[in-house]
């Protein structure tokens, strides 16, 4: 035999770093994967829904019984409670879609194994739904019994409503002294923090003292709770009787706290917003013959304020709710007049309409931060794309 046919005669050695005789991996070999249809989830979800539509309507007879004990009839109360019975009766919509897909995907075996995979989808997605708003209800099922409970304690203690409407314009005035209150103290915190924040970056040795110094009056101030530096800001300076500042009103002072409060705050916000401008900015700036003044005004400064909008937006609405403190200095505001009106009345439903007014005018910016934040994300990623 040649040297020619014994190698064609031989068997091929293995390549380096492969098993001999190792089976090759052949993936349209793999029988395909069928789908379970979930029959079992989906009446889960339809009784579910069933369940939670019938504690609706046990619920709603409940409030009518407690409403007719404590002799409030109202027709706009009950449109609302019925209404919600009506919406409930929304969830079988999802929760019998679910139940149909289950089956169609069921009958789709064997024979169309993506139709079935389409309808089971469809049917845990349909399900999923249900059960989720289903949730939703139960919790809000869960708040009216709590307020319907031992004789309607609850709601007789924290919504009456003949008390809400009585005093509800007085409240209403003194929350305009909220409203001065921290529309004056923004005012002051945004340019307070923006002084303190260019403090803390003065370059070079000469800055070193001022740097020092806004350092310790940011730890100190973001350490101290607002409601002391308020009560020792509102009590403390009327007792030195200093020239200019031992006559103000209460809410000056309260002012002026929530002020150095805040603008510990704020001063951080600007100082992270300004050392995220990239370093080549400033760079380009100085070497164009820029002082360092004028490259924080023309150059760093415009940029930063536009990165640090939310986070701003954020502290803002809680210096908001802690103008609810100045009533520690005798200030009369919303709340101080509310308490007033609790403590004559042995009721707290007047707290809840100054608790009611916080939250309108909070929910609008807390969504308006919200949309801001998502329109940076949206800039972000099409910037990155």
């Amino acid at each position: 035999m040649s040297v020619e046919a014994e190698r064609a005669a031989a068997p091929a050695a293995p390549r380096k770093g492969l098993v001999a005789h190792e089976p090759c991996y052949d993936a349209s070999a793999r029988p395909p994967s069928v789908p379970v249809p979930p029959v079992g989830l989906s009446l889960g979800a339809l009784a579910t829904v069933l369940a939670v539509i019938a504690a609706t309507f046990w619920a709603i007879a409940a409030v009518r019984r407690a409403m007719a004990a404590a002799a409030i009839e109202s027709v706009l109360a009950d449109a609302l409670l019925y209404g919600f019975g009506a919406l409930t009766l929304l969830l079988l919509l999802p929760a019998t879609a679910s139940v149909r897909a289950a089956r169609r995907a069921r009958a789709a075996l064997p024979a169309d194994l993506v139709a079935a995979r389409v309808e089971t989808a469809a049917s845990r997605s349909a399900a999923g739904v249900a059960v989720g708003y289903a949730a939703a209800v139960l919790v809000v099922l869960g708040v009216a019994v709590f307020v319907i409970a031992n004789d309607a304690a609850v709601a007789k203690t924290f919504v009456f409503l003949p008390l809400m409407r009585e005093s509800f314009w007085l409240v209403f005035d003194a929350f305009w002294t909220n409203v001065y209150i921290f529309v004056i103290a923004e005012i002051l915190v945004l340019i307070w923090g923006l002084v303190v924040a260019i403090a803390r970056l003065i370059p070079g040795p000469a800055g070193q003292p001022i740097r020092l110094m806004a350092t310790a009056y940011t730890d100190v101030f973001r350490g101290l709770p607002a409601i002391i530096c308020i009560y020792l800001v509102g009590f403390g300076l009327p007792l030195t009787s200093l020239p200019l500042l031992g006559n103000w009103p209460p809410e000056w002072y309260a002012i002026l706290a929530l002020t150095l409060t805040y603008g510990a705050y704020v001063a951080e916000v600007y100082r992270a917003g300004i050392e995220s401008v990239h370093p080549s900015q400033v760079a380009a700036a100085r070497s164009l013959g820029l002082s360092f003044a004028q490259t924080l005004r023309f150059v760093v400064v415009p940029q930063a304020v536009r990165r640090i909008i939310p986070p701003l937006l954020n502290d803002f609405i809680s210096l908001q709710k802690d103008t609810a403190l100045v009533n520690v200095i005798g200030a009369i505001d919303a709340f101080n007049q509310a308490k007033i009106v609790a403590s004559n009345h042995f009721n707290l439903s007047s707290v809840t309409t100054v608790a009611f007014l916080f939250v309108l005018i909070t929910i609008p910016q807390a969504r308006f931060v919200d949309r801001l934040i998502e329109r940076d994300q949206r800039r972000t990623r099409a910037g990155s794309g």
